[in-house]
């Protein structure tokens, strides 16, 4: 028997409902967001509460209260979280709108503007916060400027992030039917202060007629949690097994193909290097991809490593970060418009924002 106070539970999730008080979030025709999102974070909690013995369910708001974003990853943080949920739902200006979907997000920066309105209208509720221009160091959320702090953000926790997501976009898809938009980078404020693996749920569009009726349902809202409660078990169940990256040790890397191009070092550097090697991540993949696939759009050659049980897949490799970022710009941008550059050392993946000033110093 456990004593008093202390806890058996081995494993902490923060479930975040988006806006809630005051802040209604995207308003619908007949619903508000801030009221889906408690729905399905409720229902959510419940069925991981039911089942799951050895986790604690924590809570960022359970009644229609608000909650300063940053006061919800302060949550998070305290409770020493697992895993952070962010649910939230989507909008377009047009309330007659056809766009409809689930997408679900990482911490990153946007590499689409889609993916930026996406982050601005999540962020815009520090507005209504009385000290934001100072809590979030003068950060504005409907200036694209303000953004670039996002741009070489490597999350220590993306390999995790990342595979949650996919697993949530496949269980909204078998699942529940919906449509799979698929799973993004943007920079929200929420997810940057998370210290832990993190993800932003949306969970579709309230502006669409026909799915504000499902997500204001009863049938829609414990669909939508079914599906994050069973992408929640895989991932679980992922971590207990070791498939779920948590460091660069756990990253495996090969060539996909040993043609040398112009662009490129004529002596491409080697991933062992003491320096490091910076490469252009292009596209991930649940499988591997012939070396000749169409879906590298002509960019070879393309090499992958293994992340979480995620195929990655990159272009280019240099010491010279410079080189790397203007082949990025000439070579990969104009058909990759979510590539972003990412660094080694001794084989093992590293933080970009590390690597940039080692490489600076080394110059």
């Amino acid at each position: 028997m456990l004593s008093a106070g202390v806890s058996d539970k081995s494993f902490t999730v923060v479930i975040d409902a988006g806006h809630g008080g005051n802040d209604p979030g995207a308003v619908g025709r007949r619903g508000k967001e801030k009221n889906i999102n408690l729905s399905v974070a409720l229902k959510l909690g419940k069925l991981i509460e039911a089942n799951c013995a050895d986790t604690k369910v924590v809570y960022t708001r359970k009644k229609d209260t608000f909650v300063p974003l940053h006061r919800r990853a302060e949550i998070a943080n305290a409770a020493k979280a697992d895993l952070f949920i962010s649910i939230h739902t989507n909008s377009l200006a047009s309330r007659n709108s056809r766009v409809q979907g689930t997408e679900t997000y990482t911490l990153g920066l946007h590499r689409t503007e889609d993916n930026l309105e996406v982050a601005k209208k999540e962020n815009s509720v520090i507005l209504i916060e009385d000290d934001y221009q100072q809590r979030y160091a003068g950060f504005n959320p409907n200036s694209a400027e303000s953004y670039i702090i996002f741009e070489f953000m490597q999350d220590k926790y993306m390999a995790q992030s990342v595979s949650f997501a996919q697993l949530i976009q496949k269980q909204f898809r078998q699942s529940a039917r919906r449509v799979d938009k698929g799973v993004h980078q943007a920079g929200f404020l929420v997810l940057r202060e998370t210290s832990m693996p993190s993800v932003l749920i949306e969970l579709g569009y309230i502006t669409n007629p026909s799915e504000e009726q499902y997500l204001l349902s009863e049938k829609g809202s414990s669909a939508l949690a079914k599906s994050i409660y069973q992408a929640f078990l895989s991932y679980k169940q992922a971590g207990k097994q070791g498939n779920v990256a948590v460091s660069g040790k756990n990253i495996e890397q090969e060539t996909v193909e040993d043609e040398v191009q112009a662009e490129q070092d004529k002596k491409p550097q080697a991933t062992q290097s003491a320096q490091p090697v910076f490469k252009i991540q292009i596209l991930t993949s649940d499988r591997v991809l012939p070396a000749k696939s169409r879906l590298f759009k002509g960019l070879a050659p393309v090499s992958r490593y293994k992340e979480g049980g995620i195929y990655k897949y990159t272009y280019g490799e240099s010491t010279d970060y410079n080189r790397i970022l203007r082949l990025k710009r000439s070579k990969v941008d104009a058909k990759f418009k979510d590539a972003f550059i990412i660094a080694f050392k001794n084989g093992e993946k590293m933080n970009i924002n590390q690597a940039i000033k080692e490489f600076k110093q080394n110059r």
